[in-house]
C-alpha cells in the first residue's frame, strides 16, 4: 500500500513538473518604424500613440464667473448647488497607449477581441497634424494545450494610414500572436535618425 502511495505522489510530481506554455504569451500587433526608404529608424520626435475605443461619452463642464472651469466625465451635482452652469458634450471614447515617447524603434499595441476595426491615432510634437492608422481584423480564439488557456489570435486583412508624417504602412505577418514577429510596417516621410 506504501509503495502504491509513493507511486502514485512521484508520478504526480513528473507529470507537474513540465510545462509547455510560451513564457510570453500576451498577444500583441507589432509594428515597426522605418524611413520612407525602408531602412529602420528610431523615430526621434516626441510621439503620443492613441486608440479609438468604441462607443462615446459625455463630458460635462462646469463653470461660473470668477471660478475656475471643471471639466469631468462623471455628474457633480454639488457644483449645481453651487451655483455652476452644467454643459453636457457627447465625446468619443479613448485612450493613450504611449504618452510622450522619444525614440521609439517599434511598437507592441492590443487588439479589439470583438471587434474587427482598430484605430490608432499618432500625435506628434514637431508637426500640428497627426496621423491615423485604420486596421482591419478578423480575431479567433487559440488552443495550444488546455493547461496554458485560450488566447486571441488575429489575421490582419488590411491596413491604412494618413499621411501628416506617414508615407505608408503595409502588412508584413498577418498573424497576429504572440510569437512577438513583425506585423505592420510604419514607413515615415522625411529626415529621421537611424536605429543604432
Amino acid at each position: 500500500m506504501v509503495l502504491c502511495a509513493m507511486c502514485f505522489v512521484v508520478c504526480t510530481l513528473i507529470s507537474c513538473s513540465s510545462n509547455n506554455c510560451p513564457l510570453e504569451s500576451t498577444v500583441t500587433c507589432n509594428y515597426g518604424f522605418y524611413d520612407s526608404n525602408g531602412t529602420p529608424i528610431a523615430y526621434n520626435d516626441t510621439l503620443t500613440v492613441t486608440t479609438l475605443l468604441p462607443g462615446t461619452k459625455s463630458r460635462y463642464t462646469y463653470q461660473k464667473f470668477g471660478e475656475r472651469t471643471v471639466i469631468s466625465d462623471v455628474r457633480i451635482d454639488s457644483l449645481l448647488e453651487k451655483g455652476y452652469s452644467e454643459t453636457v458634450n457627447v465625446v468619443r471614447r479613448d485612450t493613450i497607449l504611449g504618452n510622450r515617447i522619444v525614440g521609439l524603434a517599434k511598437m507592441k499595441i492590443p487588439m479589439s477581441y470583438y471587434s474587427g476595426n482598430d484605430t490608432l491615432i499618432l500625435r506628434y510634437a514637431s508637426i500640428s497634424r497627426r496621423d491615423t492608422i485604420y486596421i482591419q481584423h478578423s480575431s479567433y480564439s487559440n488552443v495550444d494545450l488546455p493547461e496554458c488557456g485560450t488566447h486571441r489570435f488575429h489575421t490582419l486583412t488590411s491596413v491604412r494610414a494618413t499621411d501628416a508624417g506617414i508615407d505608408h504602412v503595409e502588412i508584413v505577418n498577418s498573424t497576429v500572436n504572440y510569437t512577438g514577429s513583425e506585423n505592420i510596417r510604419i514607413y515615415f516621410n522625411g529626415i529621421v535618425e537611424e536605429e543604432e
